[in-house]
């Protein structure tokens, strides 16, 4: 790997880690897969506030990609995923009658400034979505707690592949390219 590679790569790294932990606006904590990463072992009441507080930032990153960049696909395709995939872990929330967690997610929206750092930023959530989801499985879970896990990173699975087409589409520049708005199927 070049040097200007591993520089890129751990400037990405940076921004992710930003978009879960933004001490900057007096947010300490983290959410999501962050905080998943903090530990090894999981109350069930955990993994399923971690999945969903996943699962929504991507849904709120998402459609601010949406609305900042005028992007159309595979944006718009994913945001609906991610509504299917809160629905399907607050049903397990609403199944053992477990207090449903709020917290503002625009707390923790930072944008990056080009469309390429977007596509690296969304596979990147994407992986760690993945990787949530595998430390999650190592659990012992009741069968529905794992089939929807198992969905759930599937579709990441499905999700960081669409990212990685999408990225490969644009012109290189940093810039939308040819692809900008247009449907990438």
């Amino acid at each position: 790997m070049t040097m200007k590679k591993i520089g890129k790569v751990f400037g990405v790294a940076l921004l992710i880690m930003s978009f879960f932990t933004v001490a900057s606006w007096g947010q300490e904590e983290s959410i999501g897969s962050a905080a998943a990463f903090e530990q090894d072992t999981f109350t069930l009441e955990q993994m399923l506030t971690y999945a969903l507080e996943d699962e929504v930032m991507a849904e709120a990153e998402y459609a601010a990609i949406i609305k900042e960049f005028g992007v159309g696909t595979p944006f718009t395709n994913i945001i609906k995923a991610e509504m299917t995939h809160q629905e399907a872990v607050l049903s397990l929330f609403e199944a053992r009658d477990i207090e449903i967690p709020e917290f503002e997610e625009e707390d923790y929206i930072v944008l990056p400034d080009t469309l390429a750092e977007i596509y690296t930023v969304g596979i990147q959530a994407e992986i760690n979505n993945i990787a949530m989801y595998d430390m999650f499985l190592e659990q012992e879970l009741d069968m529905d707690v794992r089939q929807v896990f198992e969905a759930l990173r599937n579709a990441s699975l499905n999700h960081q592949a669409a990212f990685e087409r999408a990225s490969q589409r644009t012109s290189g520049t940093g810039q939308r390219g040819q692809y900008g708005k247009r449907n990438f199927r």
